[in-house]
């Protein structure tokens, strides 16, 4: 542990990367989330933490050290908060500031599972219920979603997406209205920033779950209306001024009069994303058979017994073959017509494979919850030797948790033959060979040159042809466009996938089971809150860097466990495919605000516009809906009220052929006002589309 933080200290070092060298990195944190690994360990918990807090102060790095979850990180060291809320959350002295070092702005995905989605209105009501209480130090965990490429997936059972419903998702594209509306919360906080950093709140109560904190120095002065019901809005009084307060919300004062941000009301654009492709695959696929429990290789090793399977393959490899042998007697009564035999086998997980003489017998797979299986089918054998070939698949090593070393992989047994005239036979203490890895491993065929040191069978039928454990390559060429591309596994089954010889990761077309009810952002958040996708599989595509790529000839490789269609995988481009914007006319903005050199922010009035914005490369092509007036409804779904004007499409037609538009919100805008002493909003959906 020393000689691992001393490396990335010096690295940090030697490139004058720290603050008090000039740098940029300000904070440094050494351990993660230990504390409640350290009540599991006792005593000798609380000795490596306080060791691992020393020996980091000790490296010099001039800047301060975090830990989080450590409630007795000891000084100076800073105790830090992580989780969806952090407003509760106070440091063990006076002396260190309120940090919250993972704002959790979704959850991650397991195979399996559902999507988890975290509205923005929660999460920005989190943010500033921090800031209000003086919290000084937010990062979001994550901000930008990324890839578990290769097996770093852990879990075990994580999806090779790590998207985490973040404002810049998996593909580097902005999830909107997350990554806008956050963008005005924090340029909110940044005009109050005169009267944060000079006082602390003053808390005043303005109803029974209503309450103001108010910042009032010479310097300025800041105040948060918050309504912690969920349930209703909530009229209140501060300053002899009246307020509407959103159920779940706070609304930011920067001059303690006008409101600029409430942290429900979305002004910003909504995007709907899709994948789409330029039609049919033109990808040649090739296939070579993975020989079962092949011996081609010398095996690691004979033995007596089961072995777990990462203490036997050291991580290499996801695959392992545990391999014995039963004789069957011709005289048996299931090879006369009687009932077949069955085979059960217990295992520590995470997924099965059961061959027969080769055959494929059947398949099973554990869960995050449980990784166990316990699998019970059918098998045929025939009198003679019988070659029984068990693959055994990790899919991910633990990433949370204590002694790892009392964790098991593999199959552990027992091994059962039922339905033999003798009964039933445990196989469990016969000799067992175990090979480490698939032979096409060995042979690297997913990589540049080991795909060429075999023959490939061709022919139009192959990719159609449902068949366990095969390699399947193709090469395609780089489409053109700024888009970001992902492979479409829809058709596969379960494996692993390299471009040019780079591991994209594991694929699973296991499907979703969850409850997908709708849901509010009110109340407080949790992980099982807000969840989408049910009966889609998890993870259909994945994330293809164009780093990767050359102009042609790119080679795909796909190992496939179960069987699938690799005629209908295809490359896809990740898009913006409409954005809409639903904004009253007297929606509180940023941007009616300017900042003297004096650093106070003081309003300028002006009228609020709708803001739609394609992705680079695209325009805006046609308007889906546009009414001003009373619409509701949400995107994709708009509706037109009983006060419409009916210049509406007309006016938005205007952002037709631009990348990016804004339209005023005002009736002189839309040839009048179509009803009065009403408040009125603007809902649009606009589609987007390739071109300029």
């Amino acid at each position: 542990m020393q000689g691992f933080t001393e490396k990335i200290v010096g690295m940090m070092k030697s490139e004058e990367l720290f603050a008090s060298q000039g740098g940029p990195i300000i904070l440094s944190q050494i351990e993660n989330e230990y504390g409640p690994e350290e009540k599991e360990f006792g005593a000798a918990g609380k000795s490596y933490s306080d060791w691992a807090a020393k020996m980091a102060v000790g490296l010099d790095t001039g800047v301060p050290w975090v830990m989080c979850k450590q409630e007795d990180a000891p000084d100076p060291v800073i105790n830090a908060c992580n989780g969806f809320y952090c407003d509760a959350f106070t440091p063990n002295s006076p002396s260190k500031p309120t940090m919250w070092t993972e704002a959790w702005t979704g959850w991650f995905t397991e195979f399996g599972g559902t999507i988890r989605k975290r509205p923005v209105e929660d999460l920005s009501f989190a943010v500033a219920r921090f800031v209000q209480k003086g919290g000084s130090f937010i990062n979001y965990y994550m901000y930008h979603g990324g890839t578990n490429f290769g097996r770093t997936a852990g879990g075990p059972f994580i999806t090779t997406s790590y998207d985490y419903d973040a404002p810049l998702d998996e593909y580097g594209l902005a999830r909107e209205p997350k990554y806008g509306h956050l963008k005005e919360l924090h340029r909110t906080i940044k005009l109050c920033e005169p009267a944060l950093v000079s006082v602390d709140p003053t808390v005043t109560s303005l109803g029974s779950m209503q309450e103001a904190h108010v910042y009032r120095s010479p310097s300025g002065c800041a105040a948060f209306l918050a309504n912690y019901n969920s349930n209703s809005h909530a009229k209140v009084v501060f300053d002899n001024e009246h307020y509407s307060l959103p159920p779940w919300s706070i609304s930011i004062l920067p001059d303690c009069k006008t409101v600029v941000y409430n942290t429900a009301t979305v002004g910003v654009q909504t995007s709907q994303m899709q994948m789409w492709s330029n039609g049919a695959s033109s990808m040649m696929w090739e296939r070579y058979d993975e020989e079962v429990g092949s011996l081609a290789a010398a095996p690691l090793l004979t033995t007596s017994g089961l072995l777990e399977q990462l203490n036997v393959t050291r991580d290499t490899s996801d695959y392992l073959w545990y391999m014995t042998s039963v004789d069957v007697s011709p005289s048996e009564k299931f090879l006369q017509g009687g009932k077949p035999l069955s085979l059960s086998v217990q295992s520590a997980g995470h997924a099965l494979h059961i061959f027969i003489n080769g055959q494929l017998q059947g398949s099973a797979s554990g869960t995050r919850e449980d990784k166990r299986i316990s699998y019970k089918g059918n098998v045929n054998l025939r009198a003679g030797t019988n070659k029984i070939s068990l693959l055994s698949v990790a899919c991910g090593l633990p990433n949370i948790g204590v002694h790892y070393e009392t964790w098991n992989t593999g199959v552990n047994g027992p091994v059962v033959l039922h339905g033999l005239d003798e009964g039933s036979r445990d196989l469990t203490w016969q000799t067992w060979t175990y090979q480490v890895g698939l032979k096409g491993e060995q042979m690297n065929l997913n990589s540049l040159e080991g795909a060429s040191s075999v023959e490939w069978m061709q022919g139009s039928l192959i990719a159609q042809n449902q068949m366990p454990l095969a390699w399947y390559r193709a090469y395609f060429d780089t489409p053109s466009g700024d888009e970001p591309l992902a492979l479409d596994m829809g058709s596969m089954g379960k494996g692993q996938i390299w471009i040019n010889g780079q591991s994209i990761g594991r694929y699973s077309l296991a499907y979703a089971t969850g409850d997908c009810k709708d849901y509010s952002y009110t109340g407080s958040f949790r992980a099982t809150k807000c969840q989408a996708g049910c009966g889609q599989p998890t993870q259909r595509w994945y994330h293809v860097p164009k780093s990767w790529l050359q102009p042609s000839r790119n080679l795909l490789v796909v190992f496939e466990e179960l069987g699938g269609d690799t005629s209908k995988i295809s490359l896809v481009k990740r898009s913006v495919s409409s954005v809409c914007a639903d904004v009253s006319e007297f929606h509180p903005s940023i941007k009616n605000w300017q900042t003297e050199s004096s650093g106070e922010a003081k309003p300028e009035l002006r009228r609020s516009k709708v803001h739609l914005r394609c992705a680079p490369g695209q325009s805006i092509s046609a308007i889906k809906f546009a009414s001003f007036g009373t619409p509701s409804g949400t995107c994709g779904s708009f509706e037109q009220g009983e006060c419409h004007s009916t210049k509406s499409q007309t006016v938005l037609e205007k952002c037709i052929g631009k990348q990016r538009c804004a339209v005023a919100i005002s009736p002189d805008n839309f040839g009048g006002d179509p009803c009065p002493n009403v408040m009125k909003r603007v809902a649009v959906e606009a589609v987007c589309s390739p071109g300029t």
